[in-house]
């Protein structure tokens, strides 16, 4: 399945000729939102992420035709917390009341989200996308899918009223298939339960939550700041000291720092996909978790 992570596809579709023009062209920032409003809208949406697959949202720089992407969407959905800051001036570009914050058509994945590490903090200068709102990842939590695609589903029934019952039916479809194989999930990770990981960047807070692993450090010094050589030395040392099996790392981060912390600490270098299309086979948000809870459950197998 080729994953459709920008806008063009989805212009071209709806100026091809004989394609339904009351379908509702969502535009979300990042693939995961993209994926939950599929699984509400069903045939009724076209919906396409402005980030693309295995690119870090927290970075991303936008691109002029971002901006006439919203201005062709009926609906935007963003991830919130700012995680996404850079959505807001493309916005004020667009000039589009309806998607702009407070507007109608405008979606706040992250409301209702019980938020994990909120506290204060400033960014300055070698601060780098500092998680000042609370952790923004809560996506990585399966059971946090109820409260984003209520969200979505509130958007489109407002905007399209007359389908309101159909995205509701394919809510609730996508949510039992979803808690079904939760259940299968926490049965396989339960192995893995109070083993100590480290990982490159601290997304994974709200996986760790759902499934009690028990991710110890990161090698960032920061989110979005590099280590320097005595925090990887520390990192080694207390893998060492804990006997961490498992490093993990996110497609786009760099492999350098990871591979040299998991050789001096002889653990596993484990790649996860922390938004979908980061790596084959992650092309929904079901297999997103599919495929992150298989290659654990195997680097475990072989320590």
């Amino acid at each position: 399945m080729v994953l459709r992570s920008g806008l063009i596809v989805a212009l071209l579709a709806l100026a091809s000729p004989g394609f339904p023009q009351d379908r509702v062209l969502v535009v979300t920032t990042t693939t995961d939102l993209r994926s939950l409003t599929e699984a509400v809208g069903g045939d009724r949406v076209v919906a396409a992420s402005l980030v693309p697959p295995n690119m870090d949202a927290e970075e991303y720089q936008p691109k002029p035709q971002d901006v006439l992407r919203l201005r062709q969407a009926r609906l935007l959905v963003r991830v919130g917390l700012d995680y996404d800051l850079w959505v807001d001036r493309l916005l004020a570009q667009a000039g589009k009341p309806a998607i702009s914050r407070g507007g109608p058509a405008y979606v706040d994945a992250s409301f209702a989200i019980t938020v994990l590490e909120l506290r204060g903090m400033s960014v300055g200068p070698g601060d780098g996308h500092a998680h000042g709102s609370g952790n923004p990842h809560y996506w990585l939590d399966p059971k946090n899918a109820e409260i984003i695609t209520a969200n979505i589903l509130e958007a489109l029934a407002r905007i399209d009223p007359a389908n309101a019952a159909q995205y509701e039916a394919n809510r609730q479809a996508f949510l039992a298939r979803l808690n079904s194989k939760l259940a299968e999930w926490e049965i396989k990770l339960s192995a893995l339960k109070n083993m100590p990981i480290v990982a490159y960047h601290n997304s994974w807070p709200y996986f760790a939550r759902r499934f009690r692993l028990d991710f110890i450090d990161f090698i960032e010094i920061k989110p979005g700041v590099p280590p320097s050589p005595s925090h990887l030395a520390g990192i080694v040392r207390s893998m060492r000291e804990r006997g961490t099996p498992i490093d993990v790392r996110e497609p786009h981060e760099p492999e350098r720092d990871v591979a040299f912390v998991a050789n001096k600490a002889g653990a596993k270098v484990v790649t996860l996909a922390a938004s979908v299309g980061a790596l084959p086979e992650t092309d929904d948000y079901i297999s997103l978790f599919e495929v992150n809870i298989e290659a654990l459950i195997s680097a475990a197998a072989r320590r």
